[in-house]
């Protein structure tokens, strides 16, 4: 986005990675940090700050294999990301935040609370589960199968990925060129680092082959946690969404209808409108804002 600019912005040096992250506010007041989806990159985030600014600094950051990251061919760790992210905020002096994770980036915000909850204001989570469902692992299956397959099966690949995570209405809405522009990025983005991929969804795996192990760490996490599922998410249905809020103590569960995957872009006002109340309160009774559907 034009005329974008961080404050501060930078690469946090790990062995022989670097780690790119960027600051947006001048540390008077509370921060955020928004973590991205398996796709995504810091870059994509900036048309949503005029939704958290001036209220919230904000910090952003690419894993491993995304954006101005590193991205070497070899296995990635989704609590590797959670301890770059603690380097970040410790660079920037930062000793409590608010934290959001969305699909992918769920699952880094959830095992993030499991290492450093001491850090976290409020957890935000949104498009992700806690259990072991058949059929995400046949889509994350499948994901790979197209991954691996070259790059003829790649380009069909970035067709049906947003055929799968967006929801109807916010489809008949989306002119058909913007849904183009927004296929074309991502296969340009990815094209020559399919690797990237490959690794980021691979590092699911630990996640949860340990799962059953690491229950009674997710249910130790009192950080008060929100969590915004799409109700006509397609990728990750509510119903495989609910169980986080059996295992998880402190947390409220909210639905916004008429959403897919995507919820903080399909349902943006609603979506940014019940994530600043949350993190100004930091209670999980708080009212839920006017026009929040």
């Amino acid at each position: 986005m034009a005329g974008v600019q961080p404050g501060r912005s930078g690469h946090l040096e790990v062995g022989a990675h670097r780690i790119w992250w960027e600051y947006f506010g001048a540390g008077e007041r509370e921060a955020v940090c928004l973590l991205n989806g398996l796709a995504m990159h810091t870059k994509a985030w900036y048309g949503f700050l005029d939704q958290l600014r001036p209220d919230y600094d904000v910090i952003l950051y690419d894993y491993l294999g995304q954006g101005e990251t590193s991205c070497p061919d070899e296995p990635y760790l989704i609590p590797d990301f959670c301890h770059h992210l603690t380097g970040i905020v410790d660079l920037l002096g930062i000793d409590r935040f608010h934290l959001m994770g969305i699909s992918y980036g769920g699952f880094v915000a959830l095992d993030y609370g499991r290492l450093y909850q001491e850090r976290l204001h409020t957890l935000t989570l949104s498009g992700i589960l806690l259990s072991h469902e058949r059929q995400f692992q046949m889509y994350q299956d499948l994901s790979l199968r197209f991954y691996r397959s070259g790059p003829e099966a790649f380009e069909i690949y970035t067709h049906y990925l947003y055929e799968k995570i967006f929801g109807e209405a916010f489809l008949r809405a989306l002119p058909a060129e913007t849904l183009e522009t927004m296929r074309r990025r991502f296969h340009e983005r990815y094209r020559d680092r399919v690797h990237s991929l490959i690794r980021l969804t691979e590092a699911q795996d630990p996640f949860f082959l340990r799962l059953d192990d690491r229950l009674d760490e997710y249910r130790a996490i009192r950080v008060p946690t929100l969590i915004l599922a799409g109700g006509d998410d397609r990728a990750i249905p509510v119903r495989m969404q609910r169980p986080i809020a059996e295992v998880l103590p402190e947390v409220r569960f909210e639905v916004l209808e008429g959403s897919g995957h995507v919820v903080y872009l399909e349902k943006k006002d609603a979506f940014f409108r019940i994530l600043k109340t949350f993190m100004a309160t930091r209670d999980l009774d708080f009212a839920l804002p006017e026009a929040a559907t």
